[in-house]
């Protein structure tokens, strides 16, 4: 195959890499800057040092009871996701009549937006709950399990393809190898179909980490934080703060900051942790 001349890389790379520079990284860095700045525009900024990343702590009291909040959201979420995608793709992969049918239904949730989503299950949840006169923002409890089945419902079936994928791929050869010499369905499950798998359980655990703790649109639609702003995730907890109140840009801008860093962090870990057991297998 004929490789393309060397002096036409930067031709067909500069649009893409200007593109990112204007979009991304240079607003990127000025929000980087603006969290340690008191502004309300971006050309009235005033530097004012870490004070920002204090008061996000002392003067807001929202912001740690929001990260607790989105960390539980996060973890019954990921593992729920995932344990019903791999289910899904596991039944949806024995030939049984009708699979493509349900692999479309189930993937459907992921097409419509998330505010269309929030409304859906809001008006679905307090349909259930008005029989026992209270509504999704009556507990935070209420709007923290909305979240997690609205989560589940609007993944589950995007995560299912990518297992199916992933299954459909394992040797049919080393199955039945495995089969004549004695494995039942369960061994097979565990020795050979899910370690084979846990690339897809990489991508599936990336996914599903990153869009849990960046959950915006669906949270302002089911509950926006009610009652108070108990039920309020990361995310919407930064708009609050940042369009909320006077000369807390700032202070937003920090806690955006400090986002974006947790869920690096996290997600780093996660592909590492997951990586690792990859090359185990």
């Amino acid at each position: 195959m004929n490789q393309m001349p060397k002096r036409y890389y930067a031709f067909f790379t500069l649009p893409t890499l200007i593109a990112f520079v204007i979009a991304f990284l240079i607003p990127f860095l000025l929000g980087i800057y603006l969290s340690f700045t008191r502004f309300t525009t971006v050309t009235d900024s005033h530097w004012v040092g870490l004070s920002n990343y204090v008061r996000a702590f002392t003067a807001d009291a929202h912001f740690l009871d929001a990260t607790i909040f989105t960390a539980k959201f996060a973890v019954i979420s990921v593992i729920t996701t995932n344990l019903l995608a791999f289910s899904l793709a596991f039944v949806l992969t024995r030939h049984l009549k009708g699979t493509n049918l349900f692999r479309t239904v189930f993937f459907m949730p992921n097409l419509i937006g998330g505010i269309i989503l929030g409304y859906i299950w809001q008006l679905l949840i307090n349909g259930i709950l008005v029989n026992f006169g209270v509504d999704i923002t009556f507990s935070a409890n209420y709007g923290f399990w909305g979240l997690v089945v609205l989560m589940n419902w609007q993944m589950a079936g995007y995560m299912m393809l990518i297992y199916i994928a992933a299954i459909q791929g394992i040797s049919h050869e080393l199955i039945e190898a495995a089969k004549i010499d004695g494995a039942d369905g369960w061994q097979v499950l565990r020795n050979i179909t899910i370690p084979l798998c846990m690339p897809a359980f990489t991508i599936c655990t990336f996914l599903t980490v990153s869009n849990s703790f960046k959950l915006f649109d669906q949270n302002l639609a089911l509950t926006a934080g009610a009652p108070g702003r108990d039920s309020a995730m990361l995310a919407l907890d930064i708009f609050y703060t940042f369009y909320g109140g006077t000369n807390t840009e700032g202070i937003g801008q920090a806690k955006a900051v400090m986002f974006f860093i947790l869920v690096g962090l996290l997600v780093l870990v996660q592909l590492r942790l997951t990586q690792t057991r990859e090359v185990e297998n």
